[in-house]
């Protein structure tokens, strides 16, 4: 349920709005991607042993988790702006000292910083919501699907970047990524002052219900869990995939174009995602999202081929896209003006708690099981979200049977 009153929806605002964020969207996820690529590659030169290889990308995933209800906070305190570009100063801060550690050889330290880009993480995850803010119900799915549509742009910048400047500063290695992140960071900054989000006045938002009452929705429940496992089946397919490509004996530009495109899975979707929402209901597109992760782990599981990648990883992003806005939508039909803030903090919570779970266990499913045990694992995450909408889905089609 959303009680907004008319007069807050303003489809041409949200629609420049939209597109300031997409910018931004893309900005941070082309960091990201130069992040994801590259982090195990670089555990694997300075950790103490392989099975702590992925820690980097698991520590980037909990940054994400411990800071995303402070940000939260912050944007409903002093309005959402100010917390896009505290968040962004911390991508500056994190790439930085990204290079530093890099030249040091300090795993630890490195891991703290990949740490601070998921703070950075945190305070994104909320630029599809305020995409959502002002849009009307009509237009919200596509106000979303525009913000994610600007990762098509990562896709393409993020690998780009990697092939570009691993060896930028040469001999070390990756430590040039991690400039082109920090760059990446301050352009976001200045991108933000563009934005145009009000923040909403105390007495705009009305009475907020109790946030156990919001919670015992079997609509929000079911939500945040599409959303959670689908995210978690993504990270933790794509954190051991460089990593399982360099043991098949596929190099570092093999394994960035295979994370390029399935970044481009995940966001050239974004541009008709919402469409398709709009006409086969948000239900059926969630669950068609799922059961493509499900493809994708079969994929994985046919062969140590570039195609089983590249097709694996592919499939992989598509389902998440789908499964993803879809969760994220039906979120958005579950809360009030005056609970968005603490209702996206906990759906963004779970997400990241999930993601950061999956990304701890994956270096070490590779390490001791193989790249098989990590696709193995993809159908009981994907198929808990999946059994949650057949219990929605099968009543749902009863009463319209008996109707």
């Amino acid at each position: 349920m959303t009680a907004v009153v008319a007069t807050e929806f303003d489809d041409t605002r949200a629609k420049r709005n939209a597109a300031v964020l997409a910018i931004a969207q893309a900005l941070y996820s082309s960091g990201s991607v130069a992040l994801i690529a590259t982090a195990g590659l670089v555990g694997t030169q300075l950790a103490p042993s392989k099975a702590w290889a992925t820690l980097p990308v698991s520590t980037f995933v909990i940054g994400t988790m411990v800071t995303t209800v402070p940000v939260s906070l912050i944007m409903r305190r002093f309005g959402r702006k100010p917390g896009f570009i505290l968040g962004a100063a911390l991508g500056i801060l994190s790439g930085l000292l990204s290079v530093y550690a890099i030249y040091r050889a300090d795993f630890a330290l490195f891991s703290i910083s990949t740490a601070l880009h998921g703070a950075y993480q945190a305070s994104s995850g909320y630029l599809r919501f305020a995409a959502a803010d002002t849009a009307s119900p009509a237009f919200r799915p596509k106000a979303i699907s525009w913000v994610l549509s600007g990762g098509v742009a990562a896709a393409l910048l993020g690998t780009l970047l990697v092939v570009g400047t691993t060896d930028l500063l040469a001999p070390v290695t990756f430590a040039g990524c991690y400039v082109a992140t920090t760059a990446l960071a301050l352009v976001a900054i200045i991108t933000l002052l563009f934005l145009d989000l009000p923040k909403a006045r105390s007495e705009e938002l009305g009475p907020a219900r109790p946030l156990i009452e919001i919670l015992r929705q079997p609509r929000l429940i079911i939500a945040i869990a599409c959303g959670t496992m689908s995210y978690g089946v993504m990270n933790l397919v794509m954190t051991a995939t460089p990593i399982a490509m360099v043991d098949c004996g596929f190099g570092i530009a093999e394994s960035s174009w295979v994370i390029q495109w399935h970044v481009l899975a995940m966001f050239v979707p974004s541009f008709f995602t919402g469409s398709l929402i709009a006409r086969f209901g948000v239900d059926r597109i969630t669950l068609l999202g799922l059961m493509i992760l499900c493809g994708a782990g079969f994929a994985a599981l046919l062969g140590l081929t570039f195609m089983n990648f590249a097709v694996g990883l592919i499939l992989l992003g598509l389902g998440w896209n789908f499964a993803f806005i879809g969760a994220t939508t039906m979120v958005t039909d579950c809360y009030q003006t005056s609970e968005r803030n603490k209702v996206q903090a906990v759906n963004d919570f779970c997400i990241f708690l999930t993601v950061a779970l999956a990304s701890l266990s994956s270096g070490r499913l590779l390490d001791l099981w193989g790249w098989d045990a990590v696709n193995y694992a993809v159908f009981p995450m994907a198929g808990i979200a999946m059994l949650l909408l057949f219990w929605r889905l099968i009543p749902a089609r009863a009463k319209r049977r008996l109707a």
